[in-house]
């Protein structure tokens, strides 16, 4: 007992001196960081900080100067090693989090699938299945350019640097009106209002860095979730042709308005050019994503028609889903998948956000399903599984823009609002002659625009200091940071960009594809004839005779 006493007594004396010591000691002057942290790259096609496994901009496979030995270790070495570490969380985050997003892929088709007739379910899933690789193809040949070409010379906040590397630096080159030049009157490549990117076709222009390929994956996956909604919209009657050149075409719409929000374009700038908020804020994708393909949907609902039968005098009648099963399973799917789509899209593991962004995500979708069954109720209804399934997709659409910067409780609001919106916007649609055999209009569309419009109402500014560029000195002394906030926290301006937003991607996303879907129907027929409608389009456009024993009552033969 008293060796042990003794030795706690020299290891305090001998921890006090070592204080003593190093508080007499001259300080150090902290080492400066390396210049590729401040984000101030002289020339973008030859960058000089190291790089996570080659590319563009180097090799980077060991790093910190003097190996792994500590002693060798100087304070450049050290700030390679702590970035490559960092870079590194963040990259497999982003990627493991967008493998996720590409998974929903398959609980879209279940739940598409399960709400058409059965005489179509493989028409519908190999919609869902073609418009992955087709989209992709279309995404790596133009549409991530367009959208993200100049995404470095977009509006960020002081001291930003990219959270999966400067190597992203390389995406420098756009359109847009008001170039801005430097000193010398050379042009940056910033614009005041930025139009779309022209950097990355076929993921060219010097563009083989690591960090745009981790973007590059993460951007396709969101973009095919746009380009698959349209598919339930216009299920059981679009042709298979007319589909797959619209596959082909939808990154168009999709990058341009995804440019103006994400990738520096004239949305963002709205807090730095017109004083509204943070400019348009789009955590992960309500509008960009979701409310996109839900107007592009309800343009080609009106276009190509209702389905046969659909309505008879005036009246809507019931077309039954044929596997309420796989509807709800599709919508686990989805709801497993969204824990990628949102906490994915801070494009970095490191951000302790991501907490906030999960328990949000979940809050909304479970309150939406609830609000949905009590709506249903309120209307004299019974509680439909497969509307319950719609009204939780709506509150995880609803929740995407606002989930990193609103509180539980709001969360909880937006999906409750979410849920009672679904209900009442697939009445209202089908009692206009619009056709949507998924709800997808309701679900993606009208949510998604919610979602876009709650950031402007519930957004707390306990984050996104800087977001978009902005930061306001009165904001930072009344709170501490300019973090973005809605109207409720102190901030109008903000609603009012967010309604900017929302009326920009409806009008927009409305008018560009009304106007494809009329010429595309000159190319190709749009709508399939109304005998392989009546018989089924999986026997008449896809070659699939599923059910060997369905008679064909129309007086149309089956085709071998």
């Amino acid at each position: 007992m008293v060796k042990s006493k003794l030795f706690l007594l020299l290891t305090l004396l001998a921890c006090a001196l070592a204080g003593a010591l190093a508080a007499s000691a001259p300080a150090e002057e902290a080492p400066a960081p390396p210049a590729y942290f401040n984000g101030a790259i002289a020339d973008a096609e030859k960058p000089t900080w190291p790089d996570q496994g080659g590319g563009a901009a180097g090799v980077w496979i060991t790093p910190g100067v003097g190996g792994d030995d500590p002693a060798k270790i100087d304070g450049a070495g050290l700030y390679d090693r702590i970035a490559h570490n960092m870079f590194s969380i963040n990259m497999v985050w982003t990627l493991v989090t967008g493998f996720l997003v590409m998974f929903m892929q398959a609980g879209f088709m279940l739940v598409e699938t399960g709400l058409c007739r059965a005489k179509n379910a493989a028409h519908v899933s190999a919609m869902n299945f073609m418009v992955y690789p087709l989209g992709c193809f279309a995404f790596w040949a133009y549409g991530f350019a367009i959208g993200w070409g100049n995404w470095w010379n977009g509006p960020v906040p002081p001291g930003w640097y990219a959270s999966l590397g400067p190597g992203l630096s390389v995406l420098n080159s756009g359109i847009g009106l008001g170039a801005a030049t430097d000193a010398a009157g050379n042009a940056t490549g910033a614009f005041t209002y930025g139009i779309m990117g022209l950097k990355g076709f076929f993921l060219g222009n010097s563009v083989g860095d690591v960090s745009v390929m981790a973007l590059f994956f993460f951007m396709m996956v969101f973009m095919d979730t746009t380009a698959t909604i349209p598919t339930g919209v216009m299920a059981e009657r679009w042709a298979w042709k007319n589909f797959c050149v619209y596959a082909l075409w939808v990154a168009l719409p999709y990058c341009l308005y995804a440019n103006w929000v994400w990738g520096g374009g004239w949305l963002a700038q709205g807090g730095l050019n017109w004083g509204l908020g943070h400019g348009a804020v789009d955590f992960a994708g309500s509008g960009v994503v979701h409310a996109m393909g839900g107007i592009i949907g309800l343009a080609g609902g009106i276009v190509i028609g209702p389905r046969i039968g659909k309505y008879i005098g005036g009246k809507p009648q019931a077309m039954p889903a044929h596997n309420v099963n796989t509807v709800v399973l599709g919508t686990f799917i989805l709801a497993f998948g969204w824990f990628g789509f949102n906490p994915g899209s801070t494009l970095s593991g490191t951000d302790l956000r991501i907490s906030y962004v999960v328990v949000n995500t979940l809050l909304a979708s479970v309150t939406a399903a609830i609000a949905c069954m009590l709506t249903l109720f309120a209307k004299g209804l019974k509680p439909d599984p497969t509307m319950m399934c719609n009204g939780m997709l709506a509150g995880l659409v609803a929740i995407t823009a606002p989930c990193a910067f609103v509180d539980p409780w709001a969360a909880g609001v937006i999906g409750a609002v979410a849920g009672w919106i679904v209900v009442e916007a697939v009445f209202f649609f089908e009692r206009r002659g619009v056709d949507d055999p998924v709800g997808a209009i309701s679900v993606h569309g009208v949510n998604g625009l919610w979602g876009v419009i709650s950031v402007g109402i519930f957004a707390t500014g306990g984050y996104g200091a800087g977001w978009n560029g902005v930061v306001r000195e009165e904001f930072v002394k009344a709170y501490g940071a300019d973090g973005v906030r809605g109207i409720l926290y102190g901030d109008p301006g903000q609603l009012v960009m967010q309604i900017i937003s929302a009326v920009t991607v409806a009008v927009f996303g409305f008018v560009m594809a009304w106007v494809w879907f009329k010429i595309s129907d000159k190319i190709t027929p749009l709508r399939t004839t109304e005998e392989i409608e009546l018989e089924g389009q999986d026997i008449g456009e896809m070659g699939v005779l599923a059910y060997p024993d369905f008679q064909v009552h129309t007086g149309s033969r089956l085709r071998e």
